[in-house]
This record gives structure tokens, sequence and C-alpha cells, in this order.
């Protein structure tokens, strides 16, 4: 199966929902265009490595197996993908999806205390399984884009 873009998703405020667009524009050493989480003068040091994250439909679908209706972005990842396992992918590997190209600068993260489908379910894929990264070279990402594993 090749490995491709299933969905693209953004927040306009922190602490609500991403939801799915059509497209997303990335920029070097910022993240998403439009997105809450992109990195600006005010971002701690500490987060700045956090720019775009990634999720596998795969891992979405263990959710689904519980009974979950789940749908793009509502474990807030920016990007979710299909056909690749990114949480085996090593820290340091370059992806280039679409115009742009991606840096895995952290694998996995803690759910933040309320997190809804934690409290549903018992568990969550984001703490093993999202992947993050800084963009290295912006441009355009839409679904059914190609993902390729460069370095």
């Amino acid at each position: 199966m090749k490995a491709t873009v299933k969905a693209v998703c953004i927040s306009e405020k922190k602490g609500t929902k991403k939801h799915p667009v059509p497209s997303i524009t990335l920029a070097k050493d910022h993240g998403i265009l439009g997105d809450a989480h992109a990195v600006d003068e005010n971002t701690p040091t500490a987060y700045r490595h956090r720019q775009v994250s990634l999720l596998a439909e795969e891992s979405v679908d263990t959710m689904r197996s519980l009974g979950m209706v789940l749908n793009p972005g509502d474990f807030a990842e920016n990007i979710l993908t299909v056909g690749i396992d990114l949480k085996s992918l090593p820290v340091g590997a370059i992806l280039k999806i679409g115009e742009a190209e991606l840096k895995i600068t952290q694998i996995g993260k803690e759910c933040h205390s309320d997190c809804e489908i934690r409290r549903l379910t018992g568990k969550c894929v984001m703490p093993t399984e999202g992947v993050f990264t800084i963009v290295t070279k912006g441009g355009v990402i839409r679904p059914n884009d190609s993902i390729q594993v460069v370095r």
C-alpha cells in the first residue's frame, strides 16, 4: 500500500478540536499557517519542536475497535496518514509530503489531563503513536498526497 495523506486538519484556537480542511500551507520553522499551534515569538522553546503532528489512520482504527466514533482531527492531529507505520520511524527521519518536508522530532506525547478519549476508553494512542515534526521545507499538503521517507 502506498503511503498517503488521508486528511489535513487545523484549529484556529487552542483548546478546540481540530477539523479537516481542503489543504494546509506549511512555513519553514513555523508550522501550519492559520493553525493555533504554529510557532511564533511567544512559543516557549520547549514546544518549538512540535510544529506539526501526524497520526496514522491505522492507530485511529485501534480506538474505533473499542466502539468509538472518531473523525479526522479528534486526536488533535494535523495530518492523518494511511499506509505508513509512523511510530516505527526514528527521530530525525525526514518525510516528504506534497510540496513540504518535515523532520520527526518526537514520538508520542502525554495526553492532557482532561483527554476525553482516555477518560471514555481508558487508553489513547497519541502517547505512543503520535508523531511530532518541524517544517524543514514549506509548501502545501492536501489529502491523497503521497508520503515518502527521504531519510
